[in-house]
């Protein structure tokens, strides 16, 4: 993946977060909270948002609460969102349905 460290518009995080439902914007970072049946099915979810973060080379922050894992990402070294974050916040939201 290319290292985009340029940083979305106002109006691009608008349109991207009308555009996938569940996803908010929270202190300068984009955070979603999926629900899963058990604690299994949510460290199986986590494994593999980490096989996708390592290949991106874009870690998200990951918070795990039993049966509910909540993704927080932002690209630091921009100073902002970039394309890598939406990238990677849509792969999640394709795993999670997995």
């Amino acid at each position: 993946m290319a290292r985009d460290r340029t940083t979305l518009a106002d109006a691009e995080v608008q349109a991207w977060l009308r555009a996938h439902p569940g996803w908010a914007l929270e202190g300068g970072r984009i955070r979603r909270t999926y629900g899963f049946a058990d604690f299994r099915a949510a460290m199986a979810f986590v494994t593999r948002v980490a096989d996708a973060a390592e290949a991106a080379d874009h870690h998200p922050d990951i918070d795990i609460r039993y049966s509910k894992v909540t993704l927080g990402l932002v690209t630091h070294d921009a100073g902002g969102l970039t394309p890598r974050d939406t990238t990677l916040a849509a792969a999640a939201d394709a795993l999670a349905a997995t």
